[in-house]
């Protein structure tokens, strides 16, 4: 198993860990395969006997209480461990569930996706396109709540004034933008490489609030999420979203997942900020940062627009929550924008999530996915940790 580039736990956790409920996965070589486990004392504990793996494990009653509950589960050592790669290494807090994302849903990323499709994928355009819209859309979009009747009255003027999109329309109309973002257990986690398509020239990390959901619909917890993204890719056709948004390595989620309990709420999550730090190994640096408060929809409704009566998840869903922060401070050139470099050192991070660190590799050169759903269930059959109930 790789390394994770020096990371540490101190590196990663978030401020208040000693009090969090964080769970995820591991790869344990002394296990000698993946496990659900709860961060305790900087310590990982294996929680598979109570459940084979981590979407099991959030359908538990009285998760809250996991803490009591995971008392005499066997001890596979420091985080620090895993994080150097000795003892195995850290996966994404994710196995069986769906992957799922909500796009389009901050007034800026709104913008921003206009310009993708007015530039038809071409970076040099965007600035040019950027100066041209932002006045009109900028100010009529922001404060707008999605469906609603002021929404209705954007949309009419915007419409008149020949500005009207299709990402607009999943913005603030009234059915939310959901897509699949990877398949399950094709995740990376904190310390991995993600991948950028060795074909795009226009692309940018997402930072976002992940929610952790059952298969009741019942959010129990939230992680940080990079929804790797090709803008030019997209920016052509909104019919290649697949292929700019589902590739090798190009999701990562991390580091763990926090539970809700008495100490962290989903009023929490509402009021968290995320985040971004970009360092280039050509000595190029980009911040920003995504209040969640911004957002246009509640995650309880983006949350009932994914799992409902009409689409259902039985192992379970992870939830993109969409980011208000699409990157524009040139890189390459004078009114080029934003694009990753091979080597760029991405930091998503919230004080009470943690940070979830990656580095920016071809997807062609990052590691092949091939420990599916097939992988696992022979390994955890091998392993003696399937059970019938």
């Amino acid at each position: 198993m790789a390394e994770t580039q020096g990371l540490t736990a101190r590196d990663i956790l978030p401020e208040d860990s000693a009090t969090a409920l964080l769970v995820g996965r591991v790869w344990s070589n002394a296990a000698g395969g993946p496990c659900p486990v709860l961060l305790q004392g900087g310590r990982v504990l294996d929680l598979s006997s109570l459940a084979p793996t981590l979407s099991a494990l959030l359908e538990l009653p009285g998760l809250s209480d996991l803490a009591r509950l995971a008392q005499g589960c066997a001890d596979l050592g420091p985080l620090d461990d895993f994080l150097s790669g000795t003892a195995g290494q850290l996966l994404a807090p994710v196995d069986l569930q769906a992957v799922k994302a909500a796009g389009v849903t901050f007034a800026d990323s709104m913008l921003e996706r206009v310009v993708e499709e007015h530039a038809k994928g071409d970076a040099g355009r965007a600035q040019e396109i950027r100066a041209r819209l932002a006045p009109a859309l900028g100010d009529s979009l922001r404060g707008v709540e999605a469906g609603s009747a002021k929404a209705a009255e954007v949309k009419a003027l915007l419409q008149g004034l020949g500005l009207w999109s299709q990402y607009l329309e999943v913005g603030i109309g009234p059915d939310a933008e959901i897509f699949t973002k990877a398949q399950p257990m094709s995740s990376v986690g904190c310390g991995a490489d993600i991948g950028i398509h060795p074909k795009s020239e226009w692309n940018n990390p997402e930072p976002e609030m992940v929610l952790a959901i059952t298969s009741d619909g019942h959010i129990v917890g939230a992680t940080l999420g990079n929804d790797v993204n090709l803008r030019d890719f997209e920016g052509r056709s909104a019919l290649l979203l697949s292929k700019a948004k589902d590739n090798n390595a190009s999701c990562a989620l991390g580091p763990f997942i926090r539970l809700f309990d008495a100490g962290y709420t989903l009023d929490d999550v509402k009021g968290a900020e995320i985040a971004l730090r970009v360092e280039g190994e050509d000595g190029f640096a980009l911040d920003g940062l995504s209040p969640m408060r911004a957002i246009s929809r509640s995650p309880e409704e983006l949350a009932g627009q994914l799992l409902n009566r009409n689409h259902q998840y039985p192992d379970g869903a992870v939830l993109f929550l969409g980011t208000m922060f699409a990157p524009t401070k040139d890189r390459r050139g004078p009114g080029l924008g934003f694009t990753h470099e091979i080597g760029d050192r991405v930091e998503i991070s919230s004080p009470r999530l943690g940070r979830l660190v990656n580095w920016v590799r071809r997807t062609d050169e990052c590691p092949e996915w091939t420990f599916g759903l097939g992988a696992l269930m022979a390994n955890l059959a091998r392993r003696g940790v399937l059970r019938a109930d």
